[in-house]
């Protein structure tokens, strides 16, 4: 993500941080070139809503199989290129909001008002407009209401394969 004193902000004056002009995709482009390039990457952690918080910094190793993991991995075009096989998680929608209440409210402590206005206002019109419309570009679609065990052996046996 950029800093947080870049994130757009709603006519409510909330950020939203679910926007693709939120995410630093040319930084992101830059540490997945360096991995897939046998470079690890070292990166401070993002903390979000909390300022508060000491980030920790993290270490990124490469590997012959690297899982890159994000709502906009496949939004720009530069980052999808780089990506051998593109994977859509998806989720019913009463799922996924349980699922961000139990993320946000639970495990993070946001007012409950606040993580239902940024799914209603945030999430969800992103989802829809700009994200959904992607999974007719993934080379795989996985359902993720309950679990995915089957599609992962799966995916992993096929990766396996990949690599020898």
């Amino acid at each position: 993500y950029k800093p947080r004193e870049q994130q757009p902000i709603d006519e409510n004056g909330v950020k939203n941080f679910d926007l693709p002009i939120s995410i630093d995709h040319e930084a992101f482009l830059s540490d997945l070139l360096k991995l897939k390039s046998g470079q690890n990457v070292v990166k401070k952690e993002y903390t979000f809503n909390n300022p508060s918080a000491k980030p920790h910094m993290l270490e990124f190793k490469t590997a012959p199989i690297l899982i890159v993991e994000g709502l906009f991995v496949q939004y720009f075009d530069e980052i999808a290129k780089e990506i051998d096989l593109k994977i859509f998680i998806e989720a019913k929608d009463h799922v996924k909001l349980g699922r961000r209440i139990k993320r946000d409210q639970v495990e993070r402590g946001y007012d409950l008002d606040d993580v239902l206005y940024r799914y209603q206002y945030h999430v969800m019109p992103i989802f829809e407009n700009q994200i959904e419309p992607l999974k007719h570009s993934a080379d795989l679609i996985i359902p993720n209401n309950k679990h995915f065990k089957k599609a992962l052996d799966l995916l992993s046996t096929y990766l396996k394969t990949k690599i020898g």
